[in-house]
């Protein structure tokens, strides 16, 4: 009897991370639909640092559910439930577009699944519906926007352009990018989420005659835009202006040759001079063909390396909520941008750099980095947070 009863003594007090049941991740990837080429940048990121993990979370066995949702809001939405329903998911992360954030956000928040953002970071979220359970590991919308308008500003472009799609990161955009200029703008135009065919935009530019124009358009709506500004030989008296979204890795293999000389900001640049940031980059190149990572695999590979921070912080006690989300906001990790910490909105404070596109030494097409646009900056919405 007394046997029996050190025995239950003993595995009372075993920790939580001797339980089988292994952690499971559900990943909502962007692999086809508008954001295909983000996803698939997000996708390698992520992979690269499970592979670095060998497929734990703070050493104890993992599961990883990568399912694709098109960047539908409806289609993750389904796929969302299923996560939680079925199962059973610890944490949640991939989406590339806000409007999905937004959509999944609810139930996520309902079933106490902490929410950690590989890219979107909507004003809604760092604002009025902020939550215990959303993480921006990368931004907040309108910062990267902000700071594009305070270069403009520093660069002294007078007449500014500036265009997005129609939805709410694109709405984001543009308001940031009009705070960080200061300024008035000549035109504000929003296209349609997709558009491939920027003909009527690119007359529009043409009879404003500026001498910037600004963009937010991921993926292959900027691949197709920068493609077309160049043909309609706008290039060679207006300066593109851009987020990193505009102007990182996946639109710069598709372009090419006419990215050369656009500027764009991010919180992140791959010649960052980080230790962890240079160890990230060459392991990224060594798995990927030695092409650069760009910023979306970077905070895909953080979200990882976050999760399994926090894991580890709590001895895999990941039911215990209260201390898995203080262990999730303690950012207790080697970040690729270097040390940043959490708003009370859980939104990052950081900081922000301006970025050229150019040639590297061995003659490839990347981004450079100029200097720091802001230091420790953190949201506006910040103030609008209740919790």
């Amino acid at each position: 009897m007394r046997l029996v009863s050190t025995l239950a003594a003993v595995l009372a007090t075993m920790p939580i991370m001797a339980a089988s049941a292994p952690i499971k991740v559900g990943i909502a990837n962007d692999i086809s639909g508008p954001f295909a080429a983000i996803g698939a940048e997000a996708r390698d990121g992520f992979n690269l640092a499970i592979k670095e993990l060998n497929g734990k979370l703070g050493g104890l066995e993992a599961e990883f559910l990568q399912n694709d949702m098109a960047g539908s809001p409806d289609q993750a939405r389904q796929l969302v439930n299923r996560y939680i329903k079925r199962d059973k998911i610890n944490f949640f992360t991939g989406p590339i577009g806000s409007n999905v954030a937004l959509a999944v956000g609810p139930a996520l928040f309902k079933a106490k699944v902490p929410y950690l953002s590989n890219n979107p970071g909507p004003s809604q979220y760092a604002g009025s519906q902020c939550n215990k359970y959303w993480f921006a590991v990368s931004y907040q919308n309108d910062t990267f926007h902000e700071a594009a308008g305070k270069m403009a500003a520093n660069h002294d472009f007078s007449n500014v352009f500036i265009m997005a799609p129609d939805y709410p990161a694109g709405k984001d955009a543009l308001n940031g990018f009009k705070r960080g200029y200061g300024k008035d703008v000549i035109s504000e135009v929003y296209t349609k989420l997709g558009q491939i065919d920027y003909a009527a935009e690119l007359a529009q530019i043409r009879a404003a005659k500026p001498d910037a124009v600004y963009i937010f358009l991921p993926a292959a709506m900027g691949i197709n835009f920068v493609k077309q500004f160049e043909a309609a030989g706008l290039s060679e008296d207006i300066t593109l202006v851009g987020p990193g979204f505009s102007a990182d890795e996946d639109v710069i293999m598709a372009v090419g040759e006419p990215m050369v000389g656009m500027y764009n900001t991010s919180q992140w640049a791959h010649d960052l001079d980080v230790d962890k940031n240079k160890q990230f980059v060459n392991a990224f190149r060594e798995e990927y063909d030695g092409r650069y990572p760009s910023l979306y695999a970077a905070q895909a590979y953080d979200v990882i390396m976050a999760i399994d921070a926090a894991v580890r912080q709590v001895d895999g006690d990941i039911n215990n909520k209260d201390e898995l989300l203080d262990a999730i906001k303690s950012a207790n990790y080697e970040s690729v941008r270097g040390e940043f910490t959490y708003g009370d909105n859980n939104f990052p404070i950081q900081s922000y750099y301006s970025r050229v596109i150019d040639k590297d030494d061995e003659g490839r097409i990347t981004n450079k980095l100029v200097d720091k646009v802001f230091d420790s900056y953190q949201d506006m919405f910040v103030s609008e947070c209740k919790m």
